[in-house]
């Protein structure tokens, strides 16, 4: 039998993160075949999500050390592979297609690419967003719909979050560049994605994204959010990523708003609360909603269905009457994180059954 190198790379990456499941008109296998070539397919395949030397790596390929370092290298310049030098060592390891391959692909982006993705997302990958976009991402307050009583640990802190990172890099969001170019773009900041410190290091190996300060971070974070972009971190307590999400573009949100109550598909410590007596119905925060939690009723007046509420306060803070609170879970309504970022693809793959 003839070996579908393609179809033993879709499997593959469907074992890490949130998967790469098989869609019903095969458009997964097309793009692979427009990233990888079948050499490339064949090195991928046989490296794991562990870094390794390139020397090693050339020992489990049989190849001289110098040609296993150049296919490694070409491989991880075109997104295909991730890799971090350690001094005079570069590890490299197979990835998974989302955060990975497919955010990588940043520079690369074309309409035909995008036309593919477009198609991917609407046949197999939204499901598995649906299905798991909560445990990939999580949504955290905006620190102005905090009371001073309201406590926030630091991990659901952006500006915590920022704080302690010692590389930070801001890079195109791939979700709302796509969108551009297919001209379907809601028109808001594309540059908002931050990367941090090994993750960072990758982008700005690769120029996927240039290097930022934490005070120009904040200034960034600052902007996305006027613009009502949904904060979200990788589902760790030490993320190596943190993206800003629109409800038009965002794959995660396009995904979790096709669930009849969002509030049960993401990770998320907090909700909002709505006064009616105090609402003056100016509809600012049904405009602002990213998950359609909010909206006007016949009265005039807003109304808050609390299965919809993803607890980004981007309501709160624009609401002129001060009619929306945002509350925290109680303790043991609160999610429990992953350390780091190897911890929560664990935490992905049992939650998918992996292991």
């Amino acid at each position: 039998m003839t070996r579908d190198i393609y179809r033993e790379l879709q499997e593959r990456l469907d074992l890490f993160s949130i998967g790469f499941p098989p869609a019903p008109s095969g458009v997964e296998i097309t793009i692979l075949k427009r990233l990888f070539s079948e050499e490339d397919a064949d090195l991928f395949l046989k490296l794991t999500p562990l870094l390794t030397p390139a020397e090693k790596i050339a020992e489990t390929l049989g190849l001289l050390a110098d040609e296993a370092r150049t296919r490694l290298a070409d491989m991880a310049g075109r997104g295909l592979l991730f890799s971090k030098t350690k001094g005079d060592t570069t590890l490299y390891a197979a990835t998974p297609f989302v955060h990975g391959i497919f955010e990588y692909q940043v520079n690369r982006m074309d309409k035909e690419l995008a036309e593919l993705m477009n198609q991917y997302g609407m046949e197999a990958l939204g499901l598995n967003m649906l299905q798991h976009g909560g445990s990939f991402l999580r949504t955290i307050p905006v620190n102005q719909a905090l009371t001073p009583d309201n406590q926030v640990a630091s991990y659901d802190d952006a500006l915590e979050i920022l704080k302690s990172k010692r590389t930070i890099v801001v890079t195109e969001c791939i979700c709302r560049k796509k969108q551009t170019i297919l001209e379907n773009a809601c028109g808001k900041v594309v540059e908002a994605c931050f990367m941090f410190d090994t993750m960072a290091e990758y982008y700005l190996a690769h120029n996927l994204g240039r290097q930022v300060t934490v005070d120009e971070a904040v200034d960034i974070l600052g902007k996305a959010r006027e613009q009502g972009l949904v904060t979200q971190p990788a589902t760790a307590q030490n993320p190596d990523g943190m993206c800003n999400c629109c409800g038009d573009c965002c794959g995660v949100l396009q995904a979790i708003n096709f669930h009849p109550k969002p509030a049960e598909a993401v990770s998320t410590n907090h909700y909002a609360v709505l006064d009616r007596d105090a609402c003056t119905g100016c509809e600012t925060c049904v405009d602002r909603c990213q998950t359609n939690a909010l909206a006007m009723d016949d009265d005039g007046l807003a109304v808050l269905n609390p299965d919809r509420c993803i607890g980004c306060g981007l309501c709160v803070i624009t609401c002129p009457s001060e009619a929306l609170s945002l509350q925290a879970k109680s303790p043991e309504q609160q999610y429990q994180l992953p350390k780091d970022g190897m911890d929560q693809m664990v935490a992905l793959a049992q939650k998918r059954g992996i292991l």
